[in-house]
């Protein structure tokens, strides 16, 4: 098969070419562009896109991937909010994910965020850099004893959980389908949100994005808080109303947050804007606070994640060539997902 692979960074073209190198079904072709309606015509030629989360496969993007020729779509992500699937499937197009690449790397980064944003490391660090070894303003508090929200009990939950268990925390879950063997494994209570939220000092955010967790903390919500807690989201940045966030920072409802994702994150994320001028007032807002924290969607940035990010994805065009339209890979997204 011939594949275009879209919005290409160098680490992953690395890591899909040491893959390719070992499988002779199929070639790739690296391209920087992001895939949308206006860069679909790129992909005339091809048999396949490979694409990310920041490219917006919406019904008019995927109507002209299949004028264009294109045969299925392969994500190298677990997360599929920016692809159309209803339409995919009334077009025939099969769309593939990857669903679980390294719980561990997205849950061991929101762990950093969290040590990082309340020992203010990132501060100390450019203190000591300028010769200043002053220590005021620099008080954190002890994880241990503290109660862990983690909102989403999937492998990146479960994983955070262990995790925060070993630093001596009490556990609430929220999650749809309660794994009760595995609260009782870490001695964790599954509750509702309103009760997850007015109840821990630190919430970690671990749910896919879905019409029904889209701005799961709002405006109407987020007063449920405690004071000084903590928000960490290495998921989806819409899981979070961005503008009830503010509020609460501005009126030192919450005591920080640490984000991975943002809601608007597609026009900045993943490109280096450093000698633009950014017209994105929100995020200029969300970085003035002392107590936020944000990294650049690189949650799933370790080695391991990319080698199972290339080789899964790698394994689904196999499938595709394999099985066609007739794939019952647990890979493929169903429309009904």
């Amino acid at each position: 098969m011939k594949l275009i692979f879209f919005n290409t960074q160098n680490f992953e073209e690395i890591s899909f070419k040491n893959q390719l190198l070992r499988s002779k079904f199929a070639t790739v072709d690296f391209r920087k562009e992001t895939l949308n309606a206006n860069t679909a015509i790129l992909c005339k030629g091809y048999d396949g896109v490979i694409s990310f989360v920041n490219d917006k496969l919406d019904s008019a993007c995927l109507k002209l991937l299949k004028e264009y020729g294109i045969q299925a779509i392969f994500l190298r992500s677990a997360g599929y909010n920016h692809v159309d699937v209803k339409q995919a499937h009334e077009l025939n197009l099969p769309v593939y994910r990857v669903p679980a690449y390294s719980p561990e790397a997205v849950a061991e980064h929101s762990v950093a965020l969290l040590l990082t944003l309340n020992r203010k490391i990132h501060k100390a660090y450019q203190r000591v850099r300028e010769m200043n070894f002053s220590l005021e303003g620099l008080v954190g508090f002890n994880l241990k004893g503290k109660t862990i929200g983690i909102i989403g009990a999937g492998r990146i939950g479960k994983a955070f959980a262990g995790i925060m268990l070993g630093f001596g925390c009490k556990l609430l879950i929220h999650e749809p389908i309660i794994d009760a063997e595995f609260a009782a494994s870490i001695n964790a209570k599954f509750v509702n949100l309103n009760e997850l939220l007015e109840n821990s000092d630190i919430i970690s955010i671990h749910c896919p994005l879905t019409p029904d967790t889209y701005h799961m903390i709002n405006s109407k919500n987020i007063n449920l808080l405690k004071k000084d807690s903590i928000i960490i989201n290495t998921s989806r940045g819409a899981i979070i109303e961005t503008k009830a966030l503010i509020t609460a920072l501005k009126t030192s409802h919450i005591g920080g947050a640490g984000l991975d994702v943002y809601e608007f994150e597609s026009e900045l994320f993943f490109a280096d804007h450093s000698s633009e001028i950014i017209q994105d007032d929100t995020i200029a807002r969300l970085m003035s606070f002392p107590n936020v924290l944000i990294t650049a969607h690189q949650g799933f940035l370790t080695k391991e994640a990319l080698e199972e990010i290339s080789k899964t994805t790698l394994l689904n065009v196999l499938d595709f060539k394999l099985n066609g339209l007739a794939s019952v890979s647990a890979n493929r997204i169903n429309k009904t997902s």
